[in-house]
């Protein structure tokens, strides 16, 4: 696999896998379009993208049989007096690996030539890589000669149009394929053959006006080569513009390239860059929504006075629907707020229904513990207060016999009874307030445990029914564009220059660096 081979196919399986993600989430238009684009593209690799495909067309006797056979240094197209000659796509590959993209345009076997041979001059290795096609004459008779033509045109990296003197000028040729192929002018080189057959005085006039022919067609700076198949002009010209052409991406794989950028470039629009939006950012918002919603407070309060006042069976109501659907809706409201409507419809369908969730927090809050019995040191409590009651009431009475005489002791032990009666009233007044405060405190634990317990029931449901299935959604929504970012192009393509040759007297422009960007090959008609 070369390099552009193993590059877009990375690209085209990124693209993919983006797509299986997205699936339905993304508008029918949008799929049908990117997955549209990745059929196409692994189709193109299959039949590889590295060769550089140069097409020789032109009408009856403009030369470029004998063209292709110069460029190829081999006689091997046909080359006659009976028109049309060229009725089939011939074929000289410099690469061994080009017969399953020769297949597919149909050249037949034995139209076929290979120049990778080691018995080839050091000097072909520059064309290493291009495929060269001497197509069937464009104004042939035959509708099966400008069917060939119209399947080829389309993959050349490098349209040579041959004409003569005669004929540059054809109606046919001009307005049958050059005005039609204006998006293909960095792409296309026109060769007037036959130059030798025309006075050197007027080489330079005829040349001028088969520009102003093109720039008519919209074929603005296209470059013109004057050459001579006979006389060999020109030729070493051209076979230097063919080794730029190689040593530049090739249009295949420009198109391939552009193909996967806009595709990527669609699916980015469905995937907007960020989300703004994190499960804990809405969390406590909506428990406390859920705990309004199922009583949560009330419930508690109500735990707290059974402790405290030793009676009471507090319980869970059912929660309110209506308030966990104002909960569920603003949770999707607020998490698919960025999202296209493709992607907020896959996330209404994600996560639970109003009414599991209702379910699930009637569940949840179901297992949190109601506990409103008193404090574990209440019995012993109660007896010392009550032994101390006890205690004072003694006391006290013994204080009063022995204050009436009734009791035969001194005023010293009359005086020490009365203060022990005052102590132990205190005391049991001082272990009752205790107690209460006990139970006051337990009341007031056991509620907030009820509130936690609750809460974090809550939350717990929230993140199953709610929180996970977003996560998962907006995850594979940042995996998609991710994807389809790494999909996007991987750069422009050499633009290809055509040096001025003086010595051959051919009026051959100097490319700009503009002139063969992407922009232009990705326009060419596909």
């Amino acid at each position: 696999m070369t390099s552009h081979d193993a590059t877009l196919g990375a690209r085209t399986e990124d693209l993919g896998r983006a797509l299986q993600i997205a699936g339905s989430r993304l508008d029918d238009t949008v799929f049908g379009k990117v997955a549209s684009s990745v059929a196409g593209v692994r189709e193109r690799l299959a039949l590889g993208v590295d060769h550089t495909v140069v097409a020789l067309a032109g009408g009856t006797g403009s030369g470029k049989s004998s063209t292709f056979n110069k460029i190829s240094r081999l006689t091997f197209a046909d080359v006659g007096v009976k028109r049309p000659t060229t009725a089939k796509v011939t074929a000289c590959s410099w690469s061994d690996d080009a017969a399953t993209l020769l297949d597919w345009l149909g050249v037949e076997r034995e139209r076929r030539i290979t120049r990778a041979g080691e018995l080839d001059s050091a000097d072909e290795a520059a064309l290493g890589g291009l495929v060269l096609l001497d197509l069937p004459d464009h104004d042939s008779v035959a509708p099966a000669h400008r069917d060939v033509v119209d399947k080829v045109l389309p993959l050349v990296d490098l349209l040579v149009w041959v004409v003569d003197p005669q004929k540059y000028a054809d109606d046919a040729l001009h307005t049958g394929y050059l005005r039609d192929s204006s998006g293909m002018r960095a792409s296309t080189v026109v060769v007037l053959n036959q130059i030798d057959t025309v006075p050197v005085g007027q080489r330079d006039n005829l040349v001028n006006d088969v520009k102003r022919l093109l720039r008519d067609d919209g074929l603005d700076n296209v470059p013109v080569i004057a050459a001579s198949s006979k006389t060999d002009i020109g030729i070493d010209d051209l076979r230097g513009l063919l080794e730029q052409t190689v040593a530049r991406r090739s249009v295949s794989a420009g198109r391939a390239a552009g193909e996967l950028d806009a595709a990527a470039t669609l699916l980015l629009s469905q995937t907007p860059a960020e989300v703004p939006w994190h499960i804990d950012t809405v969390l406590e918002r909506e428990i406390d929504a859920l705990a309004r919603a199922a009583g949560l407070e009330s419930v508690a309060a109500q735990v707290g006075a059974a402790v405290r006042n030793g009676y009471g069976s507090p319980e869970f109501r059912n929660p309110d629907p209506d308030s966990i659907a104002l909960s569920r809706s603003r949770w999707l409201t607020g998490s698919g707020e960025s999202l296209k409507p493709g992607w907020q419809r896959s996330l209404a369908e994600s996560v639970a229904s109003a009414r599991d969730v209702t379910s699930a927090v009637s569940t949840a809050l179901q297992g949190v513990t109601l506990d409103t019995r008193g404090p574990t040191t209440q019995p012993l409590t109660r007896r010392l207060a009550l032994g101390a009651v006890l205690l004072a009431v003694l006391l006290g009475i013994c204080t009063v016999l022995a204050s009436t005489g009734i009791l035969p002791v001194g005023d010293t032990w009359t005086t020490v009874l009365g203060v022990a009666a005052v102590v132990a009233a205190v005391a049991a007044l001082v272990v009752f307030l205790v107690a209460m405060q006990m139970r006051r405190a337990l009341a007031a634990r056991r509620a907030q445990a009820v509130i936690a317990s609750g809460r974090a029931a809550l939350e717990r449901v929230l993140r199953q029914t709610l929180g996970v299935p977003t996560q998962r959604l907006l995850d594979e929504h940042r995996a998609v564009r991710e994807l389809a970012q790494s999909a996007r192009d991987d750069g422009p393509s050499i633009p290809l220059r055509v040096e001025e040759n003086a010595t051959t007297g051919s009026q051959i422009r100097v490319a700009s660096t503009g002139d063969f960007g992407l922009s232009d090959l990705r326009s060419v008609r596909a």
